[in-house]
């Protein structure tokens, strides 16, 4: 292939936009743009399905830079492509999404430039990159959406869904164990649509990657069950055109292609070396560079003639008549299959099924009762047979966490059309994935033991940065374990979760605050939850006695209550609530006025006026017991400095759950001592 001059001019000025943003903003890194400028430029100009003009369209291509510190190269494209803004309403505006203006305000406060891309902030950015490794599994996540998508809404004439997933990676992203978690899954599932473009530059911030890094990464792929090609220079389109060519003519398993290339490339100095890495080149150096490019020495931020021009005329153009036809081949697809054209809009926008909750269902008063997990797995199923988008899996824990879709397959190599996903032993990944799927609007959840939230966790954050309506299920949720000892007995993780902003952590005490819950959860469109649930039996509560499970979607309600102004107050969560009615039932029979209240979820709780909030827990009612089998931290911002907490100030033990409530003090008797010690100092 012949490439003219202005190729590498538009190749050129993504370099030079790059090295001129992280100059002026004294902060950033610009090697990595440099050097792979022209493997973005001819991947979106020759292959990606994407209209700059509909940055939302459904069956777009996704571009995922997982090396999410080479952020100007991805808005060096954004600009010079034209992609315009898209409002939180999905409404696309004729204003770019990166102006040039934005590219000068590099890394500057409230600009749209951060220093790592992030969804929903930039318009054009698919997911939120930077902590190394999270792009390439959103990507896997991403892949495994078209083709479930493809599987339920595609019809004969009708191929709504087929688009391709491409991400570029860097040496950290393959080094980093959550990469090697989601390239396994991809590569067992045989994801034909996606591709890895390796930017393998051996240069990591302490210098040569062969400090750390030596093993072959193409043979490892290979192992996985990808594809494995090479590229030899950056710099050679044709190969790269090539390389490209045979991911999208040769399907059957997800494809990485190893493209060698030099960081800095142009530097006359840093070329190759750590230095170019994460720090602005200076001004000499840059002189240099422009030099080798054949560009101004002087000239700042420049975007010669011809070059947007360019990228209209090829990626625009294909992109807007592929765009156009799609809608056009949708319009009669709403003609012959309206029902799925509805649900796929709904889809779109986030919104819910007509009769989502129909079947949910509302389980009788049993002192006996049943382990939350138990009852979450039935709402679940039942929530799921009205709620066609709602897929998930666990981590090899489905008889453990309740979690199998009963009415469903599983996703496999060559079908992807199941709902319910192995995940395998995999935690990280899991999360990264779930994300991936919810960046693609499929609603999912994710499952495992409370304690394994510590693996999970780095996703369940970056969930919560995108505001993505991602559903955590966590079971096991306590030192109820009993002899699996302190190694699978969550103590830390609630609190730790709980402090993670926008993420709605609940603990539902009964089978009816279960079912709520899921009715909470299933409408939110921005928030991620986690759902925490018990492995052990608890009442399902008399909700003739007690006050209705409905009082869930406030977060914390009065469960049970005195004549008149309580004397203290019992708060609780999960297992422990029913404890709490105990000592509750003890205290009234002794004359004390007593109420508990039901805290299923603090955020919830928070978002309540502040009447309402002063309804639950009367300021004038200073004598408060917390009762949490977890961590006492964070509690005290809810019984202040003379309310008490009953929880854990330690890891838990190996025995017998009886022996376990004894030894920590979840007891009717403890409680109601606590009670009247509370009492008393209230009193002072």
């Amino acid at each position: 292939m012949i490439h003219d001059p202005t190729d590498w001019l538009c190749i050129n000025t993504i370099r030079t936009l790059a090295m001129d943003a992280v100059e002026q903003a004294h902060s950033g890194h610009p090697g990595a743009p440099m050097a792979l400028a022209p493997v973005a430029y001819q991947l979106w100009q020759q292959e990606l399905r994407f209209d700059p003009t509909f940055p939302i369209w459904p069956n777009r291509d996704r571009f995922v830079l997982s090396n999410g510190h080479a952020s100007m190269l991805l808005y060096s494209l954004l600009h010079l492509t034209g992609v315009r803004r898209v409002t939180s309403e999905y409404g696309v505006e004729d204003q770019l999404a990166v102006a040039l203006e934005d590219i000068k305000k590099f890394r500057q406060l409230d600009s749209s430039t951060p220093g790592h891309p992030e969804y929903r902030w930039t318009s054009g950015v698919e997911t939120t990159t930077g902590p190394l490794g999270q792009g390439v599994s959103n990507s896997v996540g991403m892949a495994m959406a078209s083709r479930w998508l493809a599987s339920y809404f595609n019809r004969p004439g009708f191929e709504l869904f087929d688009y391709d997933v491409w991400a570029i990676c860097g040496d950290g992203d393959l080094m980093e164990g959550v990469a090697s978690e989601a390239a396994s899954i991809a590569g067992h599932l045989k994801l034909p649509n996606l591709c890895w473009v390796y930017d393998s530059n051996h240069i990591s911030i302490d210098g040569s990657t062969s400090l750390a890094f030596t093993e072959d990464v193409g043979k490892r792929f290979e192992a996985y069950g990808w594809r494995v090609l090479h590229v030899a220079d950056a710099n050679d389109l044709d190969a790269l055109s090539q390389a490209f060519r045979t991911f999208k003519q040769d399907r059957g398993l997800p494809t990485l292609i190893i493209v060698r290339s030099e960081i800095g490339w142009g530097a006359p100095k840093k070329q190759g070396t750590a230095s170019a890495h994460g720090e602005p080149l200076g001004e000499e150096e840059i002189k240099g560079a422009k030099r080798k490019y054949g560009w101004p020495e002087d000239a700042k931020f420049l975007v010669p003639d011809g070059v947007r021009e360019r990228f209209t005329e090829r990626m625009g153009e294909r992109g807007k008549k592929l765009r156009t036809e799609w809608e056009a081949r949708f319009a009669e697809y709403q003609k012959q299959h309206p029902e799925l054209a509805d649900q796929l809009q709904r889809m779109q926008r986030r919104e819910l099924p007509e009769g989502w909750d129909k079947e949910l269902p509302t389980f009788p008063a049993d002192a006996k009762g049943a382990a939350t997990r138990e009852t979450s797995g039935k709402v679940l199923n039942a929530l799921a047979k009205n709620y066609p988008w709602l897929v998930g899996g666990s981590a090899d824990l489905n008889p453990s966490t309740k979690t199998y879709l009963s009415f469903s397959g599983a996703m496999k190599p060559g079908d992807h059309s199941g709902r319910n996903v192995h995940f395998g032993v995999r935690e990280h990944a899991m999360g990264s994935i779930v994300n991936g799927l919810a960046l693609s609007k499929v609603r999912p959840y994710s499952a495992t033991f409370l304690i394994f939230s510590d693996y999970e966790r780095p996703a369940i954050r970056l969930s919560a940065l995108m505001e993505l309506p991602a559903i955590h299920i966590f079971t096991h949720d306590s030192i109820g374990l009993g002899e699996d000892g302190p190694t699978h007995q969550p103590v830390e993780q609630l609190a730790s979760l709980r402090v993670i902003p926008g993420v709605i952590v609940i603990r539902p005490a009964d089978a009816n605050e279960v079912t709520e819950a899921w009715r909470v959860i299933a409408p939110l469109k921005h928030d991620p939850v986690v759902l925490v649930l018990t492995r052990q039996a608890v009442p399902t509560l008399d909700r003739t006695k007690y006050a209705p499970a409905s009082g869930l979607a406030k977060g914390a309600y009065v469960l049970a209550d005195s004549e008149g102004t309580p004397e203290v107050i019992l708060i609780g969560t999960g297992s422990e609530v029913s404890l709490c009615l105990q000592a509750y039932e003890q205290l009234k029979s002794e004359g004390v006025k007593a109420r508990v209240v039901s805290m299923p979820s603090w955020e919830l709780f928070e978002r309540q006026d502040e009447a309402y909030r002063e309804q639950v827990l009367p300021s004038s009612v200073r004598a408060r017991v917390a009762v949490e089998k977890a961590a006492a931290f964070g509690w005290e911002r809810w019984v202040g400095l003379r309310g008490a907490v009953i929880g854990m100030r330690s890891f838990g033990a190996s025995a017998p759950l009886k022996a376990l409530l004894q030894k920590f003090g979840f007891t009717v008797e403890n409680v109601v001592k606590v009670a009247r010690e509370v009492m008393e100092q209230a009193k002072k």
